[in-house]
């Protein structure tokens, strides 16, 4: 069951009007059995046991921190806790990846040695309620916040279904409170999450999937393929993983407004970045927060007496380790170790940008700011290259022929070429899908902000006007395949 389902709608609506109905002090009770009925139409019984036993484990261990009074055994609770969760996100997600890759290496020294290979595991949302309950552990430790007297509610917290399978990851400082505050019913949050979700449902269902036309036949087969097809199937998929992943974080963000719930916005204007910094500022927010809270700021103390050196040494390691967590395969972690380096980079450039900038005279030039939006945007869609192929050849492959631009252009005799053309731009029902996108787009940048839909401002007649576009949209311009969100495999 996901969110561009009509499951989806029929179980959102009983959770909904159950949780009007109940009794306000039950109603904490109506959102767990929810969520734990969401996670369990995953049909993997395997998933619950690990979200309950992350749950209760995280729960007596926070308690347990915050009990203890001598620092050294705070510290050895804190990491055992840690080491206990990472342990069951890497049995399931990473131990596949690992056997293959020691089996690997010890053909290259002993050739006919092996260790037995392991089935694959479903591994849905692991990383998402677990990294949660890490930032939890580790919030009481450093004394942030109290640990959850409740049980149900924290259960609630590291369950809650609408950040469950792709985020936002919650802290619990901001989370928690409100699951346990009272409820009382509010029209405008009703409305601003229903239109939240529709927006959300329109990004994903006739924008991201859309687009999918246009780069799985790329990506999906790259060796057919040289120059300009690989350079648009970059770009568009660049586009598609935008609104894919924001799609998601509108409905989910709208789910839970419906029960006056506010989760952590997780995009802003990404490709409106001015540098690889900023990027990191705007795109998966909360993810991004974490591993600067969390992985980034420990070893940079760890290491300040490197100075920049320590702090850029720190970066690349946070930026590897976030490829890592992104999936079992040496594309995601060629990705981490792009942007690791872009931010190296950044960190020794910036002692000498404002001397340079001001030599040049491009201090207050908005040529300049579009000039660095558009090199930025260039140098992200550069690392989805390996983020979206589907192992380092065709990374690699890509790579090498994007720019192959002689067969192009000089010869018609490059069947890669002709066949994107005329089988996804010139064919009539291609044609039909570009004119969907580029009207899609339109309608996107008429919205004056991406992720807080301002219409409740405008006139009543263009607030309807544009409520009609979009229900007509999604209804008549779907993709009736109903792909999944691309994060829902993190």
């Amino acid at each position: 069951m996901t969110f561009n389902s009509f499951s989806y709608f029929v179980f959102l609506s009983i959770v909904f009007f159950a949780f009007q109905a109940v009794a306000g002090r039950y109603r904490w009770l109506v959102l767990l059995a929810g969520s734990y009925v969401f996670y369990g139409f995953l049909l993997q019984p395997a998933l619950l046991a690990i979200l309950g036993f992350v749950t209760a484990f995280s729960y007596l261990a926070g308690k347990r921190i915050d009990r203890s009074e001598a620092a050294e055994k705070r510290k050895n609770l804190l990491f055992f806790s840690v080491f206990v969760n990472l342990s069951i996100l890497v049995y399931c997600k990473y131990l596949v990846f690992l056997v293959e890759n020691i089996n690997l290496l010890a053909g290259l020294f002993s050739p006919g040695s092996s260790i037995p290979e392991v089935e694959p595991m479903v591994s849905i949302a692991l990383s998402f309620f677990i990294f949660q309950a890490i930032s939890y552990l580790a919030d009481i430790y450093f004394r942030i916040t109290e640990p959850e007297p409740h049980p149900g509610l924290f259960a609630l917290y590291i369950s809650f279904f609408p950040k469950l399978l792709q985020g936002p990851i919650e802290r619990s400082g901001h989370l928690l409170p409100q699951l346990g505050k009272p409820y009382a019913f509010n029209y405008d949050d009703v409305r601003y999450g229903l239109l939240l979700f529709v927006w959300g449902l329109f990004l994903k269902t006739v924008v991201a999937d859309r687009l999918a036309y246009f780069v799985d036949p790329v990506y999906d087969n790259v060796q057919a393929y040289s120059g300009i097809p690989l350079i648009m199937a970059t770009y568009a998929y660049a586009f598609q993983l935008y609104f894919d992943f924001s799609g998601y974080t509108n409905m989910a963000l709208g789910s839970a407004r419906i029960f006056g719930i506010s989760l952590t916005q997780n995009f802003k204007s990404p490709y409106l970045a001015t540098s690889c910094t900023d990027f990191w500022r705007r795109w998966h927010i909360s993810f991004s927060r974490w591993i600067l809270d969390y992985i980034f700021q420990p070893l940079q103390m760890k290491w300040r007496s490197l100075g920049r050196n320590g702090t850029a040494l720190a970066l690349f390691v946070t930026f590897l380790l976030s490829g890592v967590w992104h999936g079992a395969n040496w594309t995601f972690i060629a990705w981490g170790m792009l942007h690791g380096m872009f931010l190296v980079a950044s960190t020794f450039y910036k002692p000498y940008q404002k001397k340079i900038h001001k030599i040049l005279g491009l201090e207050k030039s908005s040529w300049h700011t579009a000039f660095q939006i558009f090199l930025t945007f260039n140098l992200v869609c550069f690392t989805y290259i390996f983020f979206r192929a589907a192992d380092i050849q065709d990374a690699l492959y890509i790579v090498n022929n994007m720019f192959n631009f002689h067969s192009n252009f000089l010869s018609i005799q490059n069947a890669g070429l002709k066949d994107f053309i005329i089988k996804q731009i010139l064919s009539d029902n291609s044609k039909y899908e570009l004119l969907i996108l580029i009207l899609s787009l339109a309608t996107i940048f008429a919205v004056k902000k991406y992720n807080h839909i301002s219409l409740f401002d405008k006139p009543l007649l263009i607030r309807w006007a544009c409520y009609y576009c979009i229900f007509l949209g999604i209804l008549s311009l779907h993709v009736s395949a109903k792909p999944n969100f691309i994060y829902f495999q993190f």
